[in-house]
């Protein structure tokens, strides 16, 4: 078949799906289209699972099984998707974060990875193994993931970059003072870049806060938007711009509510001085 991508099943979990997805399709004669039909959605979206473009979820893999009629076969084998470091859809939000021009942030409790130093990265990390949550492997891969993006968004032309903090994020000790003391020295030397918007949304805001969950949105080159938001257990990527818009008016909303730039930095500079 021309254009028809090989898969290595070794090469990664997502590729192991998309190869025995296919197999199963092709005993059967089904197209993609044919297929998406069965279980409830595009061929184009059958492709895009098969060559691990798009993670498979429990709806799309409960109805795979039951078209092929494989039991729960094709659900035993996506858990080993869903045990990765990386909540569905993160990955291929990466990807776009990578080539987009405004990245805009709001993150809770914890500092986002484009802005963690290296050792407040590996003391999460660390926290996660010791709980059971992560492998070490798992651990791994998402610290080589955060180097990733911090390079990414350094590429020229460098993208604009807006950043919303909950004051949680400084307030949670992670690692040692040291750690922390170097984390706020990271963030004050971000907040003076030229192409960056810093601000921390205070605790004071109590109820006036417009989000309570992490939230990305990307803005793309053509102009297109694509948003990010998690949970605890799900994220979810958005590339319908009608869906998106409203969650960009709330976070502008937020950036109203939140601290100046210079307030903000004050902030963090105070907080240093409490570290030894």
């Amino acid at each position: 078949m021309v254009n028809r991508k090989e898969l290595d099943p070794e090469q990664s979990p997502s590729a192991a799906f998309g190869a025995l997805l296919r197999r199963l399709r092709d005993d059967r004669g089904w197209t993609q289209t044919e297929l998406g039909k069965r279980i409830g959605c595009t061929g184009a979206h059958v492709s895009a699972v098969e060559t691990g473009q798009r993670s498979p979820t429990q709806q799309f893999t409960a109805g795979a099984d039951r078209a092929f009629g494989t039991g729960n076969r094709l659900e035993r084998q996506s858990r080993a998707l869903r045990r990765t470091a990386l909540l569905e859809g993160y990955p291929e939000y990466v990807a776009h974060e990578a080539r987009s021009v405004e990245i805009r942030l709001y993150e809770v409790g914890v500092i986002p990875g484009i802005l963690q130093t290296p050792e407040y990265a590996e003391a999460l990390t660390a926290r996660s193994v010791e709980r059971g949550s992560i492998t070490r492997e798992q651990g791994n891969e998402r610290n080589a993931l955060i180097a990733e993006r911090q390079a990414s968004v350094r590429r020229g032309p460098p993208p604009l970059i807006f950043v919303v903090l909950d004051e949680s994020c400084l307030r949670r000790p992670v690692g040692n003072a040291a750690v922390m003391r170097g984390q706020f020295e990271r963030l004050l030397a971000f907040a003076a870049l030229p192409n960056t918007v810093f601000q921390v949304a205070p605790f004071a805001l109590g109820d006036r806060r417009p989000l309570s969950l992490p939230l990305y949105i990307l803005t793309m080159e053509n102009r297109s938007l694509i948003s990010y938001a998690e949970s605890a257990q799900r994220g979810q990527l958005e590339r319908d711009t009608k869906s998106v818009v409203p969650l960009l008016t709330i976070y502008h909303q937020l950036q109203c509510e939140a601290l100046s730039q210079a307030a903000s930095v004050a902030m963090i500079q105070q907080m240093r001085k409490g570290t030894p």
